[in-house]
């Protein structure tokens, strides 16, 4: 798939550049689309080193607190806590393994909406499974199943979404009506993601009572917090995601801090410990980032990924389907290859709304709600494959990708659906 995006790109850039010349007029043609694609790979990987950078504080941060959880026995807790989900799902990982406890931690601050303190606690996970993997070059099933869990984005708190929207808007659209969208969309990606890996892994999960359990428990604490939103008014909706999403977490490290105490452990002496990994990591990742982001910069570059959009759409409009959906699939089909990129599709899709129906009532057309949905559906599927496997140096990714973007598919539809149910 590497070579294929660079491949793919210098043949689109070779079409666009004839084109260029010889049909000036043409939408398509760009007779510097050469010098653009080099350029585009010189700032991606500047990109990718800054943001490797940028991660050095936050993984040093959460894996520091990390290695004081696991010392004040907090990580083993939780680890006995998932383990009768986790051993059905990971059945290779034996009982309450270290790995359960992190895994958990990073589903959990995904849910929330915690980036900065998923990513580092996620890449811990990773190292975990990677440590019981015989074959250090070839992904495992249970870190197959851990990269599609990430990738599907289940969220309970969308806080980036509800940030952007509030920008977007001047504080004149409620952010909190996307809550409920975004909330059933990614339980329908993250579910098909789990289904998706288990046929292939051939895990026969339901057949077991404790998968049940867990899938009716979750199910009915996000049916509960539907109704609780749903009923506390605009007001109460801010200061409960504020508490909920923040409070927990700050809950979370004062007892890693406090239980490492009790045990008479060296607090500061293991954050420092604990600190240094993340460091090291942030670093060790650079190479796998700049690699995906500059593939993935000059296929979009090239017009590939504008040529899969515009395909769809005609696809769409050809069948009769509502055009209006045609304009957000740029969002949809660059958000598994680019977060970044996504975000300018949604940006650019909302303010042509706004630039037709106004600020405020073009941000409550179907395009605008639309692309925030599948924007708040998943996460980059790309992106976080080529910093969770490379993290620990896997090469052979088996059926990651394909589970990974069926995950992306599912949410894709459930978010054309649930916008129409929510907005239409």
């Amino acid at each position: 798939m590497f070579i294929a995006f660079f491949v793919i790109s210098f043949l689109l850039c070779c079409v666009k550049a004839a084109i260029g010349l010889w049909a000036p007029h043409n939408a398509f043609g760009d007779p510097e689309v050469f010098s653009a694609a080099v350029q585009s790979t010189f700032d991606l990987a500047k990109l990718g080193a800054q943001i490797s950078i940028g991660y050095v504080g936050a993984f040093t941060l959460w894996l520091g607190l990390m290695k004081v959880g696991e010392r004040g026995g907090v990580i083993g807790k939780m680890s006995a806590a998932v383990s009768p989900l986790f051993s059905r799902l990971f059945p290779d990982i034996p009982k309450e393994h270290p790995a359960f406890g992190a895994m958990m931690m990073n589903i959990s601050a995904n849910m929330l909406g915690l980036d900065n303190a998923a990513t580092p606690m996620g890449l811990k996970a990773m190292k975990e499974l990677q440590d019981l993997n015989p074959e250090k070059e070839v992904a495992s099933n249970s870190q197959i199943m851990f990269l599609v869990l990430n990738t599907s984005g289940l969220t309970i708190i969308p806080l980036s979404i509800m940030i952007l929207i509030t920008e977007l808007s001047g504080g004149k659209v409620n952010p909190t009506e996307y809550f409920i969208p975004i909330l059933v969309t990614t339980f329908c990606s993250t579910l098909a993601g789990l289904l998706a890996v288990s046929a292939v892994q051939r895990l026969n999960i339901f057949k077991h009572a404790a998968v049940w359990l867990y899938l009716v428990g979750i199910s009915g604490f996000m049916a509960g917090l539907v109704l609780l939103y749903g009923n506390i008014g605009e007001d109460g909706q801010i200061i409960f995601t504020s508490i909920f999403a923040g409070g927990l977490m700050m809950s979370l490290i004062v007892w890693f801090v406090v239980s490492a105490a009790r045990v008479k452990a060296d607090v500061y002496g293991t954050f420092i410990e604990g600190a240094k990994e993340g460091f090291e990591t942030a670093i060790k990742i650079i190479p796998f980032l700049v690699g995906i982001l500059v593939a993935i910069g000059l296929f979009r570059v090239s017009g590939g990924l504008g040529l899969l959009s515009d395909g769809m759409g005609w696809l769409l409009t050809s069948i009769g389907a509502d055009p209006q959906i045609a304009e957000a699939l740029p969002t949809a089909f660059t958000k598994p290859f680019s977060g970044g990129g996504a975000r300018g599709m949604m940006i650019e899709t909302i303010e042509n709304q706004q630039a037709l129906h106004g600020t405020v009532e073009g941000m409550k057309t179907i395009p605008s709600r639309m692309v925030a949905v599948m924007q708040g559906s998943t996460e980059t599927t790309f992106y976080v494959l080529a910093v969770y496997f490379g993290s620990v140096g896997i090469k052979n990714t088996r059926h990651a990708v394909g589970c990974g973007l069926f995950a992306d598919f599912v949410g894709l539809l459930a978010a054309i659906f649930f916008t129409y149910l929510f907005f239409g």
